[in-house]
């Protein structure tokens, strides 16, 4: 059974006390230095002929607030603030390893040569494009609906990536390829279509920034061996620590905030956690 490792502190508080070459797979979604506090307010309804919202045949429900999780996401120095985690990353990741760092357009361009710095450009191996259709549209620009996960193998001649497990999806036009490669599928290309966590998925935990687990999941199968360590420092509402448990990954999972710690206890009860927790120091 694998175990997973539950940190409650600042990532430097943790990373600097790891093995070097410890880990396989490092996988992060940072904050996005968006500038705002990020927020998800959770709800539940009741039947209420008095209630706020109407639903199917015009039922009308009550809307409960259950509470709001978030943190605030603003940054003076943003890569000085990231330089000297990801240089822990560089000595913590096996010479196989890899580090997947997700980031959004705001950022993505200074973290980009930051990475190229530490890492070496040589160990770039794929912009990721994670696309996504929801939420709002602007009328002033052209809708942001993507993300980017920036891959670096730390050695580039040899890292560990399993083809063979990356999982399959349609074609678009499966006419022209015949019904046996039509029935196959395709492997996906560095442009990955997939919906963010929906309100309504059995997922959902409610915190802010919830990645899905179909996105954890391939990044893990094939990125990581069945006996390989991973580990997420920033990790949130615990989405790569779920994927690497269903993976039979050991994993570790390192966060500061208070909210985030709560989620994923919730999310791993009856699971084998080890947690461990040090004074958030300023």
């Amino acid at each position: 059974m694998a175990k997973l490792d539950i940190c409650f502190g600042d990532n430097m508080h943790y990373l600097p006390e790891l093995a070097s070459g410890s880990v396989d797979l490092i996988y992060i979604d940072p904050p996005f230095n968006t500038g705002r506090t990020q927020e998800r307010t959770q709800i539940k309804t009741i039947a209420s002929e008095e209630g706020d919202r109407v639903g199917y045949q015009g039922r009308r429900y009550k809307t409960i607030r259950l509470g709001t999780l978030g943190y605030a996401d603003v940054f003076d120095d943003y890569i000085g603030f990231l330089e000297p985690r990801l240089v822990e990353a560089h000595r913590i990741l096996s010479e196989t390893g890899s580090i997947m760092f997700h980031i959004d357009y705001r950022e993505a361009h200074y973290c980009k040569i930051l990475l190229d710095y530490i890492f070496g450009r040589d160990s770039f191996m794929n912009e990721i494009i994670w696309a996504y259709d929801y939420g709002a549209r602007s009328k002033k620009r052209w809708s942001s609906k993507h993300d980017s996960i920036f891959w670096y193998a730390k050695n580039p001649k040899k890292y560990i990536y399993h083809y063979d497990e990356i999982d399959r999806i349609p074609y678009m036009a499966p006419s022209l390829v015949g019904k046996e490669k039509a029935a196959k599928g395709k492997t996906p290309t560095d442009v990955w279509w997939q919906t963010i966590v929906s309100p309504n998925s059995r997922e959902k935990t409610g915190y802010a920034t919830q990645k899905p687990l179909k996105i954890m999941r391939r990044l893990i199968k094939v990125h990581s061996n069945q006996d390989s360590v991973v580990m997420d420092f920033f990790a949130g509402s615990g989405s790569f620590g779920k994927a690497a448990l269903e993976l039979e990954r050991d994993c570790i999972l390192i966060d500061k905030n208070p909210a985030a710690i709560e989620v994923m206890k919730k999310r791993f009860v009856g699971e084998k956690i080890i947690m461990h927790e040090k004074e958030n120091k300023k």
